[in-house]
């Protein structure tokens, strides 16, 4: 044994498609719609299907309330993503963002920015943290957008990131996909 503990696994089903989730030591860790950019990037060391795991079946619950319609919050689960301080700090900005609402790469590198006693953040930097989120829709990564309003950046593909944000309710006159640059 390299030292490293088990990390346990649970798939589930959801309208966005077949979904991974992962936790250790009672947190969740990871959460990936399977096929995505980065999928399971994270994981590392052993891993096991565990449907016994609370923390999974927390997060599963979490998820199928979510796709009913209703809006858990972020903070009903223990969340430990893995990444730089960086990244912790974009994905800690992330789960302020409110259901229905949207923010831009460079609105949350000023947030940053303004937090560290910069006069600016690089937006491209916060745009790499964001596309690496490890907690896909629990860290709501789905509502960032370009400063045009493109939905552009999203792992799972933006067509999964456009049924996100219309299941969430968003105001979907201003966006628009990145290639076309048509409304939705």
């Amino acid at each position: 044994m390299t030292g490293q503990k088990m990390t346990d696994t649970m798939y589930c089903d959801s309208p966005v498609g077949r979904l991974l989730l992962a936790g250790r030591d009672g947190v969740l860790v990871g959460l990936w719609i399977e096929g995505q950019k980065y999928y399971r990037e994270s994981l590392k060391g052993e891993t096991g299907e565990n449907a016994a795991s609370p923390i999974l079946n927390q997060a599963k619950q979490w998820l199928e309330r979510y796709f009913r319609g209703e809006r858990p919050s972020v903070s009903e689960l223990k969340l430990a993503p893995e990444g730089s301080e960086f990244r912790r700090e974009v994905w800690k900005i992330l789960c302020g963002i409110p259901y229905g609402q949207v923010t831009t790469y460079g609105e949350i590198a000023e947030k940053i920015a303004a937090s560290r006693g910069l006069s600016h953040s690089c937006a491209q930097a916060v745009g790499g943290a964001v596309g690496h989120n490890p907690i896909s829709i629990i860290i709501p990564c789905h509502r960032v957008v370009g400063a045009d309003g493109s939905l552009t950046g999203y792992a799972g593909g933006v067509e999964k990131k456009r049924s996100l944000l219309i299941r969430e309710g968003a105001d979907m006159e201003k966006l628009h996909l990145p290639s076309r640059g048509t409304a939705l």
